[in-house]
């Protein structure tokens, strides 16, 4: 089992790696090819909206065409955008090929959580889900580091062309490693509701995406696709309950266990990835770091989750997930009232102290959460189930990101007296510049805007106690076995 988590790890991580890669390269695409940060942020912007494109099909794509079949398929397809983007001769060829990337890297995901999960067996998800932690750990801390070294050392090609060597072992591996498809003969696919479900999410995500820069939620380009998406989703979820054979099966929601889990994940991801963006910013407007410094500053976190992640895995295989999630919960409000009290000058040792705390809370939270929402299904659930919470946490995060980055902006706005949408590009101009009539108190205005807004989401994180409680407090009964399904079968030892 332990060379499937490999193979499987390293191609996820590949793909969420990828995205914080790019962002730190933007400037330098920006001056690469002569255009404005609004047009390259789409090279951004395209690959996220191919991933929420691409996720809500892998559940039906997993079941008719096998996961390894579509993992390779999804390896290769992110091999390939990332070649192509690589030789991209200018920004419309470019945001083309990160689509491609997007594509292939959305399934690979909502696969890969899908193939570990159906190997391990119920009774080993929590170590599952603590090995499929790690790239997700990986991402946000790894990221922004291999990105400035790449740019600074070579050139913004290789931020591209390293997938190309990762690209090609993991599709090797995974063609030598991962256990023969058997696949089940998925039912006829939901077209109608394809129609409504991935345009429905990528236009929600599309128009949160647009709040920074828009300043909040008022202007056309945000709550227009958002509206749209809403509308579309809705409609996915009046036909999926009445349609016999839907693209996600929501009556899976039927299940308590899967129902609470899905529900805390959905809490926790806007609370929690809406509050990780306001570190780096912190580190890069107020402290002036560079995105590879905040990168390295930021490791402390990664480094606690890393700590606590397989001990909350094996943890969750043997008891409920409760006993586990509410501490985790406890240490990261901990850690984020710490923050509300954050200065222009505080140490840096104290500052990753706190995030080291809020990694041990979150290798202790966000695992059990997943681990909670499989224990319970059939081998034959786990494919929607997966493709399910990665919608949910996709979706929630970007909603989060965008609510504070509304908080922080408006907060900014006000305590340099500008408008809203001009409240951090003021605030990075005076800091920087001595010129500036604010110049001397900029950085005590600007950590006092940050210090609230770390207030907010110390209270969003507090609200995740509320769903929280509805965890199973023992380790629930798997589900009941049946004719052909595989959870019959010994699952694979995940250890030794």
């Amino acid at each position: 089992m332990l060379k499937v988590a490999g193979v499987v790890v390293l191609g996820v991580v590949m793909s969420i790696v990828d995205v914080t890669v790019v962002n730190v390269a933007l400037q330098a695409l920006s001056q690469a090819f002569k255009t404005s940060l609004d047009t390259i942020q789409w090279v951004a912007t395209g690959y996220m909206l191919a991933l929420a494109t691409v996720i809500p099909v892998t559940g039906w794509a997993c079941q008719r065409f096998g996961t390894k079949r579509l993992y390779m398929l999804s390896i290769f397809m992110f091999l390939v955008g990332s070649v192509l983007a690589g030789m991209a001769w200018n920004i419309e060829s470019l945001i083309l090929f990160r689509v491609i990337q997007g594509l292939g890297g959305g399934m690979l995901m909502p696969a890969g959580m899908t193939i570990m999960t159906q190997a391990a067996g119920p009774a080993r998800v929590g170590r599952v889900m603590a090995v499929l932690g790690v790239p997700m750990l990986l991402g946000p801390i790894g990221g922004p580091i291999l990105g400035g070294w790449l740019v600074d050392s070579f050139s913004w090609h290789w931020i591209f062309f390293i997938n190309v060597p990762i690209g090609i072992v993991a599709l090797v591996l995974a063609w030598r490693v991962l256990p023969k498809d058997n696949p089940e003969g998925a039912k006829k696919f939901d077209f109608p509701g394809m129609l409504m479900l991935s345009p429905g999410v990528a236009l929600l995500i599309y128009g949160v995406s647009n709040v920074p820069s828009a300043g909040g939620f008022s202007h056309t380009k945000v709550w227009l696709p958002m509206l749209a998406g809403v509308v579309l989703i809705a409609g996915f979820v009046f036909r999926a309950l009445r349609f016999e054979n839907p693209l996600i099966d929501l009556r899976l929601l039927k299940n308590k266990v899967f129902a609470s889990s899905v529900i805390t994940m959905t809490f926790f991801a806007v609370a929690f990835f809406g509050a990780m963006l306001l570190f780096p910013l912190y580190f890069i407007l107020v402290r002036e770091q560079s995105a590879l410094h905040a990168g390295l500053l930021l490791a402390p976190q990664g480094l606690g989750a890393m700590v606590t992640m397989p001990i909350a895995g094996r943890l969750a295989d043997k008891a409920g997930v409760r006993k586990l999630v509410l501490p985790g919960l406890g240490l990261i409000i901990v850690g984020m009232a710490i923050f509300t009290q954050i200065e222009a000058d505080t140490n840096y040792w104290q500052i990753m102290g706190t995030l080291f705390l809020m990694g041990l809370g979150m290798g202790f939270t966000m695992m059990p959460i997943m681990t909670a929402a499989l224990q319970t299904l059939t081998h034959k659930d786990v494919p929607n189930a997966s493709t399910t919470l990665n919608i949910v946490q996709q979706t929630a995060g970007a909603i989060g990101s965008a609510i504070m980055s509304v908080i922080l902006a408006g907060l900014l706005a006000t305590r340099f007296g500008v408008p809203t949408e001009q409240g951090q590009l003021v605030a990075t101009v005076a800091i920087r510049d001595p010129r500036f009539p604010t110049h001397a108190q900029a950085p005590t205005l600007a950590t006092d805007a940050f210090a609230h807004t770390f207030t907010w989401a110390a209270i969003l994180i507090a609200l995740c106690l509320i769903p929280a409680m509805m965890l199973p407090w023992r380790k629930p009964a798997p589900a009941p076995s049946t004719d052909g399904d595989a959870t019959e079968a010994p699952p694979v030892m995940l250890t030794h």
